[in-house]
């Protein structure tokens, strides 16, 4: 392991280098990170899973980045070019752009101008051009390299060739190279405007028809916006930079004693800036905003996630989730406290059948032949006329049933998937909609990890940043959130233990397996009989997989079996055993709570956070950390945009947090606007400061524009 990179994690992250081998030696040794982040908080000194996954990326990078570094030292070496200036220089490289820099003139290069003019001779001529006093003794000293038979017709033509091969090496000097991207970065000014084109959508974009911003302000979101618009042709982007500043500062750097170069050198200087390194340049400038609006985006849509999957759940409920639709009909299902679905029909309340007392009557049949308690209605197209009829029907029936309008955003993705099509085979497509609709009021962690995370709805240009990077990011999230609820191993399906720590499709699938041929699991220990999975996987899952009703209490919590020991010394000491946690765990708590952590760790000779860990889950035994989070609102009345009036002040939900500000679901069907400007009397940098998503917040309405069906709101100045 590479002294020099725990050195540089060390620094990066601000922890010690112990902490960062230690960490490193976990990762390479296979063990993955929510098992680390759980159970390995000694050695890494408590880092929680978000700080373990950025260091495992930045290891992979530095990792990456001493490779190549390795690379281009044997290419060059190989070359016999390598001088031991150059080779610290590479060495001493902090990035892979500036490795790249130093080896690009040793790079085997397509035919270029410069190595057309170099295989005619002409390299001599340019190192003499570089001396010349003026133009006209490079002219006289030309002549002596014209020759037919290499295709140098005449002095102008050896002058172009020279020219072309200055170009080049100026283009290759990784110092030019350094200086003028760093101007790009610091001056450098973003222009854009309308493109040619007819096409209404560009009016989506018409604060960039003619924009301007420096490179080093410009925010996220506008690099996102300017490349949506630029790919669909709505947009012309240039960055433009004082190119005289530019060319003066190579001349300088090529000049003579107190000489600058000559004419022919000043015009191969502005050539290589125009033909070559500003269009590069500007492509890697370009590359590097967009990777860093990239994964500010990716961040915010992973936070958003990891908020939305937490949602606390909505536990013994039978719920009818509610699809709703115009032509086709509303899609009904009701589902029990379990998921397990009930009953389901087809309703046509809305135009343009317009039959709604026949949708009533089939409904609070339903409703009271399965004891709905809760109606979760999706919030796509006809959210809006099918609340107004469950509300009304709600009232008119005197039903004791709530309803809540839900985010329908990857139903119709799970209706279609395979997943959908294995739970269901035999359910109609639209119908599984209404399904997941109504399931993920009450699991919505269990719901969600069905459906591809990019398609949920809670990021901010999820489509335009790189897929691949995103995937990797908001996996990570899901297996996060999953690993830190945990799963019950006798009813979780494969899929959703396929995000469970050390376990895979495969051994998620076996275990599926084994408890339908050997009935439900009764201790942990029995996990290990399971095809594939071997101590290794075991040590890795066994904490994230409960137990309810079994053999042994430790089961049902987020105590790991290696821990067990510990428990039971714990215990004992209070005058207890593990079963006591059943129906004793009260006044087990109230006895913990005298514990001095401190003394009992040098005791019992374990270390003080692993002990604080298991007295935290024996106080709370099989507690979901989701009953921390705000529950969501019920509701029985309808309110609609146009009953919103500036100054009200009303409860709703975070759906959705970017960069600009926060989207509220205040209960109309159209999400309000709360700027980031809005969100607070002192200044906000990052909205995530003031609020998640998930969260009920107060907020007062500012402007409603019936129009544009847009509602601006504000969570200032609220008493």
């Amino acid at each position: 392991m590479s002294e020099s990179i725990i050195k540089i994690l060390a620094e990066e992250f601000k922890i010690r280098q112990g902490q960062v081998k230690t960490t490193l030696e976990l990762i390479d040794d296979g063990n993955t990170i929510p098992f680390i982040a759980r159970y390995r908080k000694e050695a890494t000194g408590n880092l929680d899973d978000v700080v373990l996954r950025e260091l495992d990326d930045r290891l992979s990078y530095l990792r990456n980045l001493e490779k190549r570094k390795g690379e281009v030292i044997r290419i060059i070496e190989e070359q016999e070019k390598l001088t031991p200036e150059l080779k610290l220089q590479i060495e001493n490289a902090k990035v892979l752009q500036e490795v790249e820099d130093l080896y690009l003139p040793y790079k085997q290069k397509r035919k270029t101008r410069a190595s057309v003019a170099r295989e005619k001779g002409l390299e001599p001529l340019a190192a003499y051009m570089l001396l010349a006093d003026d133009n006209e003794k490079a002219y006289v000293k030309a002549g002596e390299f014209v020759d037919l038979e290499k295709g140098v017709e005449n002095e102008s033509d050896a002058i172009s060739g020279a020219m072309d091969i200055l170009a080049e090496d100026i283009s290759d000097n990784a110092v030019y190279r350094k200086y003028i991207r760093e101007n790009y970065f610091q001056n450098g000014l973003i222009e854009t405007a309308k493109s040619k084109t007819e096409d209404e959508k560009a009016e989506d974009f018409r604060m960039y028809f003619n924009f301007t911003e420096k490179v080093s302000q410009i925010a996220n979101h506008r690099v996102l916006a300017i490349n949506r618009g630029e790919k669909k042709k709505f947009l012309s982007v240039k960055i433009n930079v004082d190119e005289d500043k530019l060319a003066d500062f190579i001349e300088k750097r090529i000049k003579q004693k107190d000489r600058l170069p000559c004419g022919y050198v000043s015009d191969a200087i502005r050539d290589s800036l125009k033909r070559l390194i500003l269009p590069s340049i500007e492509r890697e400038v370009r590359s590097t905003l967009t990777e860093k609006a990239d994964k500010s985006a990716i961040k915010v849509f992973a936070v958003n996630l990891n908020k939305y999957l937490m949602q606390p759940p909505v536990k013994g409920k039978t719920v009818m989730g509610f699809d709703p639709a115009f032509r086709t009909g509303c899609k009904i299902a009701v589902v029990d406290s379990f998921g397990e679905l009930l009953a389901f029909d087809t309703v046509y309340p809305t135009e343009p059948q317009n039959k709604v007392a026949e949708a009533k009557s089939k409904l609070v049949g339903m409703i009271k032949k399965y004891g709905v308690d809760l109606i979760a209605i999706g919030n796509g197209t006809a959210s809006r006329e099918s609340e107004a009829i469950v509300s009304d029907m709600i009232s008119e029936y005197k039903l004791d049933t709530e309803y809540i309008v839900v985010n329908e955003a990857g139903a119709s993705v799970y209706s279609a998937s395979v997943i959908g099509n294995e739970e269901f085979p035999d359910l109609n497509v639209s119908i599984r909609g209404a399904v997941s609709i109504g399931r993920r009021i009450q699991d919505p962690l269990a719901e969600l990890v069905k459906i591809d995370p990019k398609h949920i709805g809670v990021g901010q240009y999820q489509h335009d940043v790189d897929q691949k990077e995103l995937a990797k990011a908001l996996d990570g999230v899901v297996e996060d959130a999953v690993n830190a609820v945990g799963v019950d191993i006798n009813t979780a399906s494969a899929y959703l233990m396929t995000y469970i720590s050390g376990l895979n499709k495969t051994t998620a699938g076996n275990i599926v397996g084994f408890r339908r041929e050997n009935g439900p699991f009764l201790n942990r220990k029995q996990i290990l009989k399971v095809g594939k999975i071997g101590n290794k996987a075991f040590e890795q899952c066994a904490g994230f997989l409960r137990i309810a009703g079994g053999d042994n209490p430790f089961d049902n919590t987020s105590l790991h079996p290696e821990s067990y020991d510990i428990a039971e010394k714990i215990l004992k000491d209070l005058g207890y055993k593990s079963k006591d946690l059943i129906d004793k765990h009260k006044e087990i708590a109230l006895e913990l709570d005298k514990i001095q952590i401190d003394r009992k760790a040098e005791q019992l000779q374990v270390g003080v956070i692993t002990l604080e860990d298991i007295v935290k889950e024996l106080k709370k035994p099989g507690r979901d950390p989701r009953e921390s989070f705000q529950k969501p609102i019920f509701k029985s009345e309808v309110m609609d945009i146009t009953h919103l009036k500036p100054g009200m002040i009303l409860s709703g939900t975070v759906r959705n947090v970017i960069d600009f500000g926060v989207f509220v679901d205040i209960g109309v069907h159209q999400d309000g606007l709360v700027h980031i400007s809005q969100l607070s009397n002192s200044y906000v940098k990052n909205p995530m400061d003031v609020v998640s998503v998930g969260d009920i917040v107060s907020v007062k309405v500012m402007d409603v524009d019936l129009k544009r069906n847009r509602i601006s709101l504000t969570m200032k100045d609220i008493t």
